[in-house]
């Protein structure tokens, strides 16, 4: 099947640059490693995936023969990448070497190929339930969740977002829930239209990761999500995101949240964040820092019988008996990096029970911080 079309070199890379981050770098199966390019009617297609995932794009070119081919999708990124800024590049099948020819200005180049019969295909089934967010919604959701997804394989449940329509009162939200078991994330959105029968789903974490990057890449206001009980898909504009869903059940995560922290403390957040950023340097390796809750003043401290010891001292509203609580300060940055108003506030039972971090700016968010020894 002959195939023949020209493109500009940045519609080209762009889309290149998307469907390359879905095939692993090795594979047992060649077919793979490649990208699946076709020139039809509506355009130029490009498909990828790792039988977990798989994106398409649509994109534009000037298309003078339709047909399909697969060529290595990181070497065919990579000499677009280099081609010169401006330029066109035609893509031809089958060259003089039975190859895929690309050219562009004075740079030709010959990429070997697989048959398109060989590509797997996974997102054909039927999806029953549809709904739409907002892409600026989405964004944030995943940026206040998503580093707290576990990323070891034994517990493979809790490598991804935990997301299900819950009741909140008279309200319906959608619940969007991260832990590795060492802290955990819970924020909520508005429930969308169409998605109050959905079962609670486990988005995988390289899923979300991909999403994540799109959504910084599209001019779409609004996602399209479709769900079964076993795969979802995004559709953004041209792109078309499907996965696999993480088949497992998810653990009781409000079991977890504790109901009966009575000790309150408010801090400013940036000035926190700089506190343990500056403590840190010689916590790096224990990663151990330990927070004084004392009358008005929180004292952040830490030492190392190799490195020495660091305090810093700031004030904040505290008027309960004074608290001592380990944490590590990784964990406690991170959590600070989503708090988007100026306080946050920390509830506490005891020295040994989880800490919940709240901003106070914002209720639908709510992070649970589990203690460390030091």
């Amino acid at each position: 099947m002959k195939m023949k079309f020209t493109i500009e070199k940045a519609v080209l890379l762009k889309t290149l640059s998307h469907v390359q981050n879905i095939v692993e770098k090795r594979n047992t199966v060649p077919v793979l490693s490649n990208v699946r390019i076709e020139a039809a009617n509506d355009g130029i297609s490009f498909k990828a995936t790792d039988m977990d995932t798989e994106i398409t794009e649509i994109v534009d070119a000037k298309i003078l023969e339709n047909g399909a081919i697969t060529a290595p999708a990181h070497m065919l990124y990579d000499i677009v990448r280099k081609l010169a800024d401006g330029a066109d590049v035609e893509l031809v099948y089958p060259d003089e070497k039975d190859q895929l020819s690309i050219a562009s200005g004075r740079s030709k180049f010959s990429l070997s190929t697989i048959g398109v019969e060989d590509f797997p295909v996974i997102s054909a089934d039927a999806l029953p339930t549809n709904f739409e967010m907002k892409r600026d919604e989405l964004k944030d959701v995943i940026d206040r969740t998503q580093f707290a997804a576990s990323t070891e394989e034994t517990r493979y449940y809790l490598n991804g977002l935990y997301i299900h329509p819950k009741d909140e009162g008279e309200t319906k939200v959608l619940r969007i829930v991260a832990t590795d078991g060492h802290r955990l994330a819970c924020v909520e959105s508005p429930l969308p239209e169409g998605a109050a029968n959905m079962q609670g789903v486990i988005l995988p974490r390289k899923t979300v990761a991909e999403i994540r990057k799109l959504l910084d890449d599209t001019d779409a206001e609004s996602i399209k999500i479709g769900l079964s009980d076993s795969k979802v898909r995004f559709t953004l504009e041209d792109i078309t995101l499907a996965s696999k869903l993480i088949d497992g059940t998810y653990p009781d995560y409000e079991r977890v949240i504790p109901t009966n922290n009575t000790k309150i403390l408010e801090l400013n957040v940036k000035e926190l964040a700089k506190a343990v950023d500056r403590v840190s340097v010689v916590a790096e390796r224990t990663r151990a820092i330990k927070m004084i809750a004392n009358k008005n003043h929180v004292i952040i401290t830490t030492s190392s019988p190799d490195l020495g010891s660091a305090i810093e001292e700031m004030e904040a509203a505290y008027d309960a008996e004074s608290l001592e609580v380990g944490y590590n300060f990784r964990y406690l940055l991170d959590i600070l990096a989503e708090i988007k108003g100026e306080t946050a506030q920390f509830s506490f039972s005891d020295s040994s029970s989880p800490s919940i971090i709240h901003d106070t700016s914002d209720a639908s968010a709510i992070y649970v911080l589990m203690p460390m020894r030091v």
